[in-house]
């Protein structure tokens, strides 16, 4: 019962950071489009393994001062407004840290302390998606994905007329 329980924890987990990091990583895309960023990312693509670090870091300053805004509001009583600005924060965060990471990781993989790093995270995502791939709940998510990515593509080729 208990690993049951837990297994659909996973399940749920993997499935929201899965879903997260897909859909920040098409609205990066599309910001990045919208905003004429090609000639950026052609150069943050190219970049040196050192400013590649440099740039991957640039997420981390942009939230931490949310994060700390957030944080005092919820110290002196804005609870709403102090979870609402975390949520933001995050999702604000996830979105740059996707859209850099796809443009600089080949250069980030050159250092040996990020390459093994990455790899152990890569292992931990492929053994927790070997544990939940056949669970229902999983399963259920995969058509569901599928079924919003669809309407989505649909919705959205309506402004493209």
């Amino acid at each position: 019962m208990l690993k049951k329980l837990l297994l659909t924890l996973l399940a749920i987990l993997v499935i929201f950071e899965e879903w997260l990091w897909d859909m920040l990583t098409a609205v990066g895309q599309w910001l990045a489009q919208a905003l004429n960023l090609e000639r950026f990312d052609e150069r943050l693509a190219r970049a040196s393994p050192h400013q590649a670090l440099l740039a991957f870091l640039i997420p981390f300053v942009v939230i931490t001062p949310l994060n700390i805004v957030a944080l005092f509001l919820l110290a002196h009583g804005g609870i709403v407004e102090g979870i609402l600005l975390e949520i933001a924060a995050k999702l604000l965060g996830t979105l740059l840290v996707a859209r850099i990471f796809k443009l600089v990781r080949p250069a980030l993989l050159t250092f040996t302390w990020f390459a093994r790093f990455y790899s152990a995270i890569i292992g931990l995502l492929q053994w927790a998606h070997k544990l939940i791939h056949d669970s229902a709940i999983y399963q259920l998510s995969l058509l569901i994905k599928s079924a919003v990515k669809n309407r989505v593509k649909i919705f959205l080729s309506y402004f493209r007329r």
